[in-house]
């Protein structure tokens, strides 16, 4: 149930419609609060004021007629500028780019104004009686949607700012550098030589029962697609409510056809038709990856960036550097902190979960491979990537990652020599290489 929440939530912030939505439901129970006080006090305090509509039936009419005309022309107008936004970023930066502007508040906030306006005035509008009627013209109502007015007018000159800054090449790749940390920061809370880490407190020597890999049964998924969450509190309970030991073959990312193993469960006699839709119902699938638990995909995203931008097509290498800087950032941080255990504990302490993880070098290799075979040929890009390498040398702790960073410097000089025609740009990649693994030996041995 976790999981699924946090998929709709999940869902919910990427819409067009749910802030919109929301936004023109307060805008309903503001014009029926403004609508009653305006009935319930009359017009004597606001005529003292001097900035409240002062006309009568026929003016306000007008008034909130052309308010409400204006704001839901200028609604698809902002639909429309959005819409071509999203166009050009994702031929120009990446198709999957477009959860992320679909994710961006400012716009669905700025959509939700005009919307919220519409809506205001038109419930304002139809309370409006003339003369010939029992007259009464809701001042206070009209007065405030007039400020709304005012204030759409301000959010549209917003909106096209933000709408120019927003697509440019460096603010995408900031934008996607910025959500990668965050989810460094939320699925790798633990930090290296900080006193209580999960790394240091964690019972490692645990290990699988002799008979696991002969008596487990394997549980497959009951549906296509990838992988979104996975509710590990609920594996945790149901594993200790049965007695049983889980193993999971997939994470976060993973794409699994109906009946791929999903989960290894011993002993394997205990396996139910009921115990099988127990099991999947606290694995989330979806028609494509989210940043939620999967945070290969938003290294992917700057990757995919990256690769578009070298292609020939686009041919942008500074974009591919800049691409380059936020992973090297962002591998700088993920060095320093623990690689959550995969064995999971109950209160009595008996082994209950292995949920194997991403590890340090299987990123590293998810954030280079692609640039570098796309990279051969630049030299600009290599050299950053040398540099990049270096800075992340500082921050590892472990050999297998000081190794693992050098055989990437290894690879990307490599691809320099083969490829680069200019022997003087090949000796400044080689320049960039010897720097980069004085800093590894230095550092690291």
């Amino acid at each position: 149930m976790k999981a699924l929440l946090l998929t709709y939530w999940d869902s919910l912030r990427s819409s067009f419609w749910f802030v919109p939505a929301a936004m023109a439901c307060l805008a309903v129970a503001l014009a029926v609060a403004a609508v009653e006080l305006d009935k319930a006090v009359g017009d004597d305090w606001l005529e003292r004021l001097g900035w409240s509509y002062s006309g009568g039936a026929e003016g306000a009419s007008l008034l909130q007629g052309t308010v409400a005309g204006s704001m839901i022309a200028i609604a698809g107008t902002v639909f429309s500028m959005t819409l071509v936004a999203m166009s050009l970023a994702s031929s120009q930066l990446g198709p999957r780019l477009l959860r992320n502007f679909m994710r961006d508040t400012a716009n669905q906030v700025v959509l939700g104004t005009f919307v919220a306006t519409f809506v205001y005035c038109l419930l304002v509008l139809r309370t409006i009686r003339r003369a010939d009627e029992v007259a009464f013209v809701p001042h206070l109502s009209v007065s405030i949607g007039v400020m709304l007015a005012m204030v759409s007018i301000g959010v549209l000159i917003y909106f096209i700012h933000h709408v120019s800054v927003s697509i440019q090449a460096d603010v995408v790749v900031a934008r996607v550098g910025h959500e990668l940390e965050d989810g460094i920061g939320r699925l790798f809370p633990g930090q290296l030589g900080q006193p209580g880490s999960e790394t240091s407190n964690a019972p490692r020597e645990a290990s699988l029962p002799a008979a696991f890999e002969r008596e487990a049964l394997p549980v497959g998924a009951l549906e296509d697609g990838y992988l979104q969450l996975i509710d590990a509190d609920a594996l945790m309970e149901l594993a200790s409510q049965e007695d049983l030991l889980l193993r999971l073959e997939r994470r976060p990312g993973h794409y699994l056809v109906h009946g791929q193993a999903l989960v290894m469960v011993w002993p394997g006699e205990r396996v139910t038709e009921a115990l099988v839709d127990q099991l999947n119902d606290a694995f989330v699938f979806g028609n494509q990856r989210t940043a939620t638990q999967d945070v290969e995909f938003s290294f992917l995203q700057l990757v995919e960036i990256a690769v578009r931008a070298l292609s020939p097509g686009i041919n942008d290498p500074f974009t591919a550097v800049a691409c380059v800087d936020r992973l090297g950032s962002a591998l700088s941080r993920l060095a320093r902190c623990d690689m959550p255990s995969p064995l999971r504990f109950d209160a009595e302490g008996r082994l209950r979960l292995m949920a194997p993880g991403a590890t340090f070098a299987g990123i590293v290799d998810l954030a280079f491979n692609q640039i570098r075979q796309n990279a051969r040929s630049n030299p600009a890009v290599a050299i950053r990537m040398l540099d990049a390498i270096a800075q992340i040398a500082g921050h590892v702790q472990h050999p297998q990652d000081t190794a693992c960073l050098q055989r990437h410097a290894d690879m990307i000089v490599r691809g320099a020599r083969e490829a680069v025609p200019e022997a003087n740009d090949v000796l400044a990649v080689e320049g960039r290489f010897m720097a980069a693994t004085q800093v590894l030996h230095r550092l690291h041995g």
